[in-house]
């Protein structure tokens, strides 16, 4: 009696089949899934929510097969422009594609003005997030098309450059939810048209002014934000300890600031922010601020949920270390680049009470030894990212420690690490998770070490061996 197998996609429902699918994470297992028959790439087109289009000649074609996209990211499709839209909207039915899409990446599409953009937004009406950053000809007419977006949550105008008071006007009035904005390098924006986002979005938790004219009036009418968890300032040069009082009595739920190149702003103005906001969970003050005072090292002791603080290139001592050791047990980076006073001692007292460290980095402390990098490696089992560019006194020896404890070391810089040598990475292979790898000015490591890094790190994206 012969029996007859039965196929086996015959019993595969297309609910088992969808399942099996979402338990693919890496895109080249989905990318084999699609291609082994025409009813795997039925159920990838169905239950596909992100498409990065990197050939705009294809984007009818992929927009055609999937029709429930969430996300779609044009960004490296600069080409795209006014005639693309049109000829997509009349091509393909843009009831299917467009109904369920809520983030729309735009950045760098340069060739799109007001006409395309208009189309675009009017035929996505659920869009939620838009980013067209560094789209350096976009002007205030784009502005007024964005504006089009009422259920608008997140918007990044990074360098629009021709965007104006007039523009940011259109879109906080047709926009009232925002709730997270950049407008980094948008310098044709000034006071007046921040006044008017600050009454009128009263739901922001996120605004990046970053190298704007930003003065103590934007700070005071910033302040009213009642909602604002992340303020970002990197670069604004008339930002002063004035401005940061006005945000000391507002903002009551800021949990991040950064004011890295402020060059006006002194511990004394940062002190006055933290006393009022012990909540704070990541202080950037990198190349602003040349010393801390004794006032701020006290208040540091109130900042208990503190979980990054990088504050590059000023003058710090041991006792800062000790308070953060004692008070910040919470912390997971830590960017001390180019700052003067760093020692082994100050080191090996901020590890002792911060364990939890992911990211340190420690570029040109030109002190730093062994000892400082093996206090590190014993305590901070959970270190992913280490920067030690310039620290000419790591050795071998540092790097068997590393290689030794930090078993989940993601990034290790050792640019200009000069003691660095074969037997070095030999230890340091056993960190086999490391994707990145910087060797640059190592002269005395060879063919030999780069094979024992070769064989034992397979995961590696990025190899710098500059000169």
């Amino acid at each position: 009696m012969s029996t007859q197998s039965t196929p086996i996609l015959s019993v595969l429902t297309e609910d088992l089949l969808i399942r099996i699918n979402e338990k693919l994470v890496q895109d080249s297992d989905r990318k084999i899934w699609r291609l082994i028959c025409k009813e795997f790439h039925r159920v990838d087109s169905i239950t596909r929510k992100t498409l990065r289009v990197l050939h705009v000649e294809f984007l009818l074609t992929l927009l055609k097969n999937y029709t429930n996209l969430h996300t779609l990211d044009l960004s490296v499709c600069p080409c795209i422009e006014d005639g693309t839209i049109t000829l997509l909207l009349h091509r393909v039915d843009h009831s299917m594609w467009a109904r369920n899409l809520k983030f729309l990446n735009l950045s760098r599409a340069n060739g799109l003005k007001f006409s395309g953009l208009e189309m675009l937004v009017g035929a996505c009406k659920g869009l939620e997030s838009v980013d067209v950053s560094y789209c350096c000809g976009f002007g205030d007419r784009e502005a007024a098309a964005i504006s089009g977006c009422g259920g608008l949550k997140e918007l990044r105008m990074d360098k629009c450059l021709g965007v104006s008071d007039v523009g940011l006007a259109k879109i906080v009035v047709g926009c009232g939810r925002l709730e997270r904005l950049s407008l980094k390098w948008c310098m044709e924006i000034s006071y007046l048209g921040v006044e008017l986002l600050c009454k009128k979005c009263l739901e922001l938790k996120f605004l990046d002014v970053s190298y704007l004219k930003v003065t103590s009036d934007w700070l005071r009418s910033i302040a009213a934000l009642s909602k604002l968890e992340d303020l970002a300032m990197v670069g604004c040069s008339l930002v002063n300890d004035v401005g940061l009082q006005f945000l000391e009595n507002g903002c009551p739920l800021l949990q991040k600031i950064d004011v890295s190149r402020c060059d006006c702003v002194s511990s004394s103005g940062l002190t006055a922010l933290i006393r009022r906001h012990n909540g704070l969970l990541q202080i950037d003050a990198g190349h602003a601020i040349s010393e801390f005072s004794g006032n701020f090292v006290e208040c540091m002791q109130e900042l208990k949920n503190l979980n990054a603080i990088i504050i590059d290139g000023a003058r710090v001592s041991d006792t800062i270390f000790q308070t953060i050791s004692s008070n910040c047990k919470s912390l997971i980076e830590i960017g001390l680049s180019k700052c003067t006073g760093v020692t082994n001692m100050g080191i090996m007292q901020l590890v002792s009470g911060c364990v939890n460290l992911k990211t340190i980095n420690l570029t040109c402390c030109r002190s730093i030894t062994d000892a400082a990098i093996s206090a590190i490696a014993d305590s901070c089992r959970n270190l992913l990212r280490l920067k030690l560019e310039s620290c000419n006194m790591v050795t071998e020896k540092s790097l068997g420690h590393l290689g030794l404890h930090c078993a989940l070391l993601e990034e290790l810089d050792l640019t200009d690490c000069f003691s660095v040598n074969d037997r070095g990475l030999e230890r340091l292979s056993r960190c086999s998770r490391l994707l990145c790898l910087k060797l640059g000015l190592c002269t005395n490591i060879s063919d030999t070490g780069l094979f024992y890094i070769a064989s034992n790190c397979s995961q590696l994206h990025e190899l710098d061996l500059y000169r």
